[in-house]
């Protein structure tokens, strides 16, 4: 039997919530959309290249989102001493370029178990914890909120465009 991507859901972000609970409530919403875009898919499919010269495909983008879920969460403001799952210096791309659908299962689960792991270790932060960045200054935690789910927004255009042509299916 083929593997295939396993059905998500998402729950509704807090529409009248604190500040914390709607930052939260909004990443959770854009990351469960992201995972419903590749439900009922084969690794094949998540695997399939959006058009050439691009190496864009569900699949990388499932690395390259598992990547900035670490690097950002765990890394910078948890301070876990853990290297990168796919990124590596000199090669910006290999979440994209080195995605192998004979490794989706693997994939799929390393981005539900970062996005698990990115909710546990900054639960108790507040808001203004910063990450003193080398490149760009102070980056505080209510930043990185706002911009995952930016990063989860803008990939999830990518991945309706990507999904409707692997197999038609459209979401709102």
């Amino acid at each position: 039997m083929t593997w295939t991507a396993p059905a998500y859901s998402r729950t509704d972000e807090p529409f009248d919530g604190t500040e914390r609970a709607t930052l939260e409530g909004l990443l959770d919403w854009y990351r469960g959309g992201f995972l419903m875009r590749c439900a009922g898919l084969t690794a094949a499919q998540l695997g399939q290249r959006s058009v050439p010269p691009s190496n864009l495909s569900l699949l990388g983008l499932a690395r390259h989102l598992a990547d900035v879920e670490r690097n950002y969460f765990r890394r910078r403001y948890a301070g876990q001493d853990i290297e990168s799952l796919y990124y590596r210096p000199g090669r910006p791309d290999a979440c994209f370029e080195e995605a192998d659908p004979a490794h989706a299962e693997r994939d799929l689960d390393r981005l539900v178990t970062e996005q698990q792991a990115a909710r546990r270790v900054v639960t108790d932060l507040p808001l203004t914890t910063v990450y003193a960045s080398p490149r760009y200054g102070d980056m505080s935690l209510r930043w990185a909120y706002a911009h995952l789910i930016a990063e989860y927004a803008g990939h999830c255009g990518h991945a309706d465009l990507l999904r409707e042509r692997i197999d038609g299916t459209t979401y709102r």
